[in-house]
Order: structure tokens, then sequence, then C-alpha cells
């Protein structure tokens, strides 16, 4: 049952990690609105846009990953039973891959590329922190 609990505790984990993603990102282009014919499945187009992009949009898109990495994180070991260090590694490299991917798709500034990891690891990091506290 443990076990289960654990698979369950990850999954939410995701689930959260993207919705946390979409909400900071949709805030982000309520402020920084995309224009209304962006295909955003044409790649060509989406490397276009995003250099276009100033430097506050493109944080947003940081924002989200660093949001969606620690929410994701402290979910997973809320819920499940392992230590947190498990649960913040497993979904902060999940959230890691999926920007890995982003930034292989369409390129992003040199700085982003950069700090969006170490973004996202810091805020698994923190996620695991507070959650050993939390359990101590």
């Amino acid at each position: 049952m443990s076990m289960l609990r654990n698979v369950f505790a990850v999954i939410l984990g995701i689930a959260t990690f993207f919705l946390l993603i979409m909400a900071v990102q949709k805030i982000g282009h309520l402020l920084y609105a995309p224009p209304t014919d962006l295909d955003v499945k044409n790649h060509e187009q989406m490397r276009a846009y995003v250099a276009t992009l100033p430097v506050g949009a493109i944080l947003f898109v940081g924002l989200s990953y660093m949001v969606g990495a620690f929410g994701g994180s402290v979910v997973a070991a809320f819920v499940g039973t392992l230590k947190p260090l498990y649960f913040g590694v497993t979904i902060g490299g999940i959230v890691l891959a999926f920007a890995l991917m982003n930034f292989v798709i369409i390129p992003h500034p040199w700085w982003f590329m950069l700090a969006g990891p170490i973004a996202i690891m810091l805020a698994s990091y923190a996620a695991i922190q507070l959650m050993q506290r939390f359990r101590s």
C-alpha cells in the first residue's frame, strides 16, 4: 500500500507542477500578451516570437518553472511516505527535463538557459528542506 501511495504522490506532484506552470505562465501572458495569430505548434513562429520577448516575459517562464518545481515537490513529499529528498529529486528532475526539452525546441536567451535549470534545482532543494522540517 505504501508503494502505491508513493506512486500516487509522484503522479499528484507531476499534475501539480503542470497546473502551477500553466497558472504562472497564464499570468505572464496577461501581462505580456502574445500575438493573437501566434501558432504555438509552429516551432519557427515560436522561435521568432521568443527572440522578441522582453526580459519580464522570459522571467515569467523561469518563475513558472520555479513555482512548479517547488509546489510539485512539496505536494509529492506531503502525500508520499518516502523521504522528501526522493520526491524533490524526482519532481525537480522531471521539471528540469521538460525545461531542457523546451530549450532544444525553442532557443531561449543564453542567460535563461543557464539560470532556468539552476532555479529549478534551487526550488526543488527548498521544497526538500521545507518538507524535511515539516516531517520532523
